[in-house]
């Protein structure tokens, strides 16, 4: 396997970010040169051929926000004169030198004092006096579709190559969340990532479809963002993808979308969503859905069709409250109910506090029992440093590009067969009390690179030796096993608190309830899975004095 060819680039050299825009385009080009068209790869071939300052400008325009850009604010010491490096670009039709401007953009770009002699007769028109604020002016001629010339003596260029950009950077990252500051904090040392070797043929997308199809959802889910009208959005979706890459996302916006319908009572929209759409949870709201729309009959076989292949714990959960109620809805015989699990409960009384969590941790903890805020990152801590290899592993589909904090398959249902030898070794250390040393080394080795479990700044090593000396193996390996079964939904729902007795090499874990405050679902599954396997577990009821 051919690892990444992305150089390192000192910031010291003031072309730093042309150098990593070069090495995205040969990374596109020899990782995805047959999925991009003739006027792409001739984006290519010409982007090499143009002077520096020309290359290093476009490069600029395209790192920041926005598709305008005033001549005059586009001052880089080592492009020197922005006008005269934007003429090859203008040939080659990359900027528009004249473009039209919205008033959203006219005014981004200008101030008050600059506007002023532009807007005189549409303000006048309007009745707007000139001594309003700007954003009155705005208000008040924003029901004009007029359309603006930047003034005569400030130049505004138009960044016409955004698509295309988006696209290359879509190809590199296999996402459009991440941006070409990734290069710039990796450069600083603000991110650290694990270095993973590619193969050549490993890559997010197979066909140029699969790009489009994901360039079409991105554009959609904007949509959505930016609040167009659901039905509109709804009606621009396209049909289901077949890449699983793309597929995924069409199930998320489909999820959101039919959540948004639900909340605005459309519930049959809602529901037809929910019936097409994979996602986690769909055929949960689904059956919400035909409770609320009183269709008992089609909600009880849906979920007695649940009942035998339950999705999650989350799943099952819902179903043990939802049946009964089913049955008691359409006459029938109630089902068996399953006997809660019964915490052990704790009791304190105390000064009112910003953190709960915290004035519980000091009135529990004694010199001989110390107590630690742990929440979510101890457990997933010790599974991230074990596996380390495991989670890093370079299998097909997992990583595409070296800023990858995680695998991309983390969340899917192969995700553990993939690493099986991997996951395998791990287990077997807890099994031959290798883990310890395994975690320890690996923690002082990888320390700072970024992990989808391993959370720096909340684990220290004595937290860890204190950790290991005092939880059971056995007990890591289940906890183990539960996070592996579902990681998307058990990272989260973890106790609050840990308490040690090192002397006596044990441990007890404590969720902290403030006043008001009741378990949440995802809490209430890990409380049930350690009361079923006897780990010790607490839950801490606090009121106030």
């Amino acid at each position: 396997m051919d690892s990444a060819p992305i150089a390192n680039v000192t910031l010291d050299d003031p072309f730093y970010y042309l150098h990593h825009f070069h090495e995205v385009l040969i990374w596109v080009a020899s990782r995805h040169g047959d999925l991009l068209n003739d006027d792409e790869l001739a984006f290519v071939a010409a982007f090499a051929e143009l002077p520096r300052p020309s290359r290093a400008l476009l490069v600029r325009m395209v790192t920041r926000k926005g598709e305008h850009f005033r001549a005059d604010k586009l001052l880089y010491p080592e492009i020197g004169d922005a006008v005269s490096a934007a003429a090859p670009l203008i040939d080659h039709g990359w900027l528009d030198p004249a473009p039209t401007l919205d008033l959203p953009t006219l005014f981004r770009l200008f101030t008050k004092a600059e506007l002023r002699p532009l807007l005189r007769e549409p303000l006048a028109a309007a009745g707007v006096p000139a001594s309003a604020r700007k954003a009155d002016w705005l208000e008040a001629l924003s029901e004009l579709e007029d359309v603006y010339q930047a003034p005569s003596d400030t130049p505004v260029y138009h960044l016409t190559l955004m698509p295309l950009c988006d696209r290359f950077r879509l190809m590199f990252f296999g996402n459009l969340y991440q941006d070409w500051s990734e290069f710039v904090l990796s450069d600083l040392g603000t991110f650290q990532y694990e270095p993973v070797s590619f193969s050549q043929g490993v890559r997010p997308f197979q066909s140029r479809r699969d790009v489009d199809a994901y360039l079409h959802l991105n554009a959609c889910r904007d949509r959505f963002q930016a609040g167009d009208a659901l039905e509109e959005v709804e009606a621009a979706l396209p049909p289901a993808p077949e890449s699983p890459w793309a597929r995924e996302r069409w199930d998320r916006l489909c999820f959101k979308l039919a959540r948004e319908w639900e909340r605005a009572g459309e519930l049959e929209r809602a529901g037809a969503l929910y019936r097409d759409c994979r996602h986690p949870g769909a055929r949960g709201r689904q059956l919400r859905v035909l409770e609320r729309r009183e269709q008992y009959d089609a909600a009880l076989t849906l979920a007695r069709e649940a009942d035998q292949a339950p999705e999650s714990e989350a799943e099952r959960q819902q179903l043990r409250r939802l049946l009964p109620r089913l049955h008691r809805k359409l006459g029938l015989p109630r089902p068996t109910p399953a006997a809660p699990a019964r915490p052990q409960v704790l009791h304190l009384s105390l000064p009112p506090a910003a953190s709960v969590e915290q004035a519980a941790a000091l009135a529990l903890a004694t010199p001989e029992a110390p107590v630690h805020y742990v929440e979510n990152s101890l457990l997933p801590g010790l599974f991230g440093l074990l596996f380390w290899d495991a989670i890093f592993a370079p299998v097909p589909g997992a990583f595409f590009h070296p800023f990858q904090s995680g695998p991309a398959d983390l969340h899917h249902p192969e995700f553990r067969h993939r690493r099986r030898a991997e996951f395998d070794a791990g287990f077997q250390t807890l099994a031959d009390g290798e883990h310890r040393a395994r975690i320890l080394a690996c923690y002082r080795e990888k320390f700072g690179r970024l992990s989808p479990f391993v959370h720096w700044g909340r684990l220290s090593e004595a937290l860890l030796e204190q950790a290991l000396d005092c939880l059971p193996a056995d007990h890591l390996a289940m906890c183990f096993e539960r996070l592996l079964a579902d990681i998307a939904a058990n990272r989260a729902g973890l106790p609050d608190l840990i308490q040690f007795w090192p002397a006596q090499r044990r441990y007890r874990m404590v969720e902290v309830k403030g006043p008001g405050d009741r378990l949440q679902d995802n809490q209430r599954r890990w409380l049930d899975f350690f009361i079923a396997r006897d780990l010790p577990v607490a839950v801490c009821q606090v009121t106030w004095q």
